[in-house]
């Protein structure tokens, strides 16, 4: 297939507008970025979540969304700037990645982009360095100061609550499970952080000097400097004015005085209905459930993200298989951001990709922030794999964890006594740490997990694979420039790109493009159809957040005040870490990618 243009990348979101304005009727994209920016936009099923419902009627702003709504700007003859409001929002290096080249594809049709924050910080440096009007706040924060790599260990937690964790790896770089079991990484892990910082640190570094037109020790300089004001930033080049927001508003209604500002271009409503009475909740109710089958052909973009456990892939199974035996369905994009999980989840969902793979439909996986072990295994039968050079990814290998809380329950007074018939048969009790015996019999089962997870790799990749899978395996972790080498993915491009080429291998031309399952609002959640089985035997709906609370440890954290001082990212590492413990607890075999925690805001 022939090499493309990013132009042609953006038509694939190209979708027809009824009732065209006039040629001089001017609309300016206004953007207004905040917080994390999902890429499901389903309902969060975190144990942090537990009684904490929001009734927001709205559903929130996906990635796609936005990716989409850029696509379409980029070649809409009316559009001849687009705006970004960037402050306090949670972007991953590689949706930033993204996002740049969207941004620089709209400055090469001609047009304007501006960007207006009050923080400017590594990611909104990265992200606001491709437009050519990046504004700052006069007495804004100036945050550009580099990356820190930070990861949680919990044994010292573990220890006081006299709680044993137990961690068998296969992969001597496969060091997810260090989390639990000690209180710093070992040297392996400290060999992939230091290679993944220094992969994020040039990103950052080289991204902004060519964007500003700048020599990258200069940047490493204005980094190191530690004390940058926004008149620093603004003579040193990294932003082009400063200026209040009131200002920044004025100058652009009389740059363009007769455009329309629309803070909904290409969006869908995010609003949701509105409900002002007992009647118009009746009438919600009533309409749930009234679903519209797509008529013309599509792409299926299904995206997959947090941590795989049994129930976190269900809605994604039943979208893929869904999708397979939907004849308007041309080709499916899997949109990957997982760090991994369950082995057994990892692989449930595996078959589903491999069914709509075997209907002969082109399957095309895009890589978010993060594709690591659980989340590389269901990648892996791709046709084709993209990634960002931000994107982390590989990590396979294999985790296996016993959590023994005997010590705990001493503590309380709480004596067990226990008999057994089978050498074996107390493997998995609860309340004792794993023997020699035990962890030998634990291993072998692990090493024919792993066998099947480097078949599956050598099943999807066939020859693509730059020399022996087992050097590249280990549990190692690579950034998506180095997988690119090696050949864990194909391409480096983000979810337009993976889109663009479904669309070729089906032969379509600018396609209907639909987000599955659709994002969902609280009201989606309250009055949306029952969950109920559909045709595949495979179970719909959103899974529910809560249950399974692993040793109560959501209801201390919650209770203790933790999460009120955690940023959102140390929430999101939190979360996950005890959904991996929920799986451990049920005795589960893991597929984790290592603790690695880079952020580039």
């Amino acid at each position: 297939m022939k090499t493309h243009p990013l132009a042609a990348a953006t038509a694939a979101f190209a979708i027809s507008i009824s009732a065209q304005p006039t040629a001089d009727a001017q609309t300016i994209p206004v953007y207004d970025l905040q917080g994390m920016l999902s890429e499901s936009g389903q309902p969060s099923t975190s144990l942090l979540d537990l009684g904490m419902m929001n009734f927001a009627s709205g559903r929130p702003l996906t990635f796609f969304d936005v990716v989409k709504s850029l696509a379409n700007a980029s070649g809409d003859e009316n559009v001849p700037a687009v705006v970004l409001d960037v402050d306090n929002v949670g972007l991953e290096l590689a949706q930033i990645q993204e996002l740049r080249r969207h941004l620089s594809a709209i400055r090469g049709a001609g047009k304007d982009v501006y960007l207006y924050t009050e923080n400017l910080d590594n990611g909104t440096a990265l992200l606001g360095s491709v437009a050519n009007h990046l504004t700052l706040m006069p007495e804004g924060n100036v945050g550009l100061s580099g990356l820190y790599s930070e990861s949680m260990y919990y044994k010292g937690l573990f220890d006081r609550l006299g709680i044993k964790v137990d961690v068998v790896h296969i992969g001597d770089f496969k060091s997810a499970g260090e989390t639990f079991s000690r209180s710093a990484p070992s040297k392996p892990a400290k060999q992939q952080q230091k290679a993944l910082l220094d992969a994020t640190y040039r990103d950052l570094v080289l991204g902004i000097a060519r964007s500003r037109n700048m020599k990258p020790a200069k940047v490493r300089a204005l980094i190191d400097d530690g004390a940058l004001t926004p008149e620093h930033a603004e003579a040193a080049g990294l932003v082009d004015d400063l200026a209040y927001r009131t200002d920044f508003i004025a100058a652009l209604r009389e740059a363009y005085p007769d455009a329309t500002f629309d803070t909904g271009y290409q969006l869908p409503d995010l609003d949701g209905p509105e409900v002002d009475s007992f009647l118009d909740l009746m009438k919600l109710m009533f309409q749930s459930g009234k679903s519209s089958r797509f008529k013309d052909d599509y792409v299926a973009v299904v995206p997959f993200e947090g941590a795989i456990t049994d129930e976190s892939i269900k809605p994604v199974r039943s979208e893929v298989l869904r999708a397979a035996k939907d004849e308007k369905c041309k080709a499916l994009v899997l949109r990957v951001n997982s760090p991994g999980g369950s082995a057994l989840a990892s692989d449930v969902l595996w078959e589903a990709t491999a069914e709509f793979k075997a209907t002969g439909k082109p399957f095309v996986v895009s890589m978010g922030g993060v594709a690591a072990s659980g989340g590389y295994y269901i990648a892996a039968g791709a046709d084709q794999i993209f990634a960002e050079s931000g994107t982390v990814t590989g990590s396979i290998g294999v985790v296996g964890m016993k959590v023994a809380i005997g010590g705990a329950l001493e503590r309380f007074g709480i004596e067990t006594h226990g008999q057994k018939r089978g050498r074996f048969a107390d493997a998995m009790s609860m309340t004792k740490p794993m023997t020699e015996g035990q962890v030998e019999v634990i291993r072998r089962s692990m090493l024919d997990i792993y066998g099947t997870f480097k078949q599956r790799i050598l099943d999807g990749r066939g020859d693509r694979i730059q020399g022996e899978l087992e050097t590249l395996a280990g549990g190692r972790v690579w950034a998506g420039s180095k997988a690119l080498e090696i050949g864990l993915v194909d391409r480096i491009g983000g979810l337009a790109d993976a889109i663009w080429y479904a669309s070729e291998a089906a032969g379509l031309e600018n396609p209907d493009v639909h987000l599955l399952p659709e994002p969902k609002g609280a009201f989606d959640g309250l009055f949306g159809p029952p969950q109920q089985a559909d045709p595949n035997g495979e179970f719909i709906g959103a899974p529910q957040p809560g249950g399974n609370d692993p040793f109560g440890l959501a209801a201390k954290i919650q209770a203790g005040g933790l999460l009120e001082v955690l940023d959102p990212w140390k929430r999101q590492s939190l979360a996950s870490s005890l959904e991996i413990l929920k799986s451990a607890h049920r005795g589960q075999v893991l597929l984790l990618g290592a603790p690695v925690d880079v952020r580039i805001d």
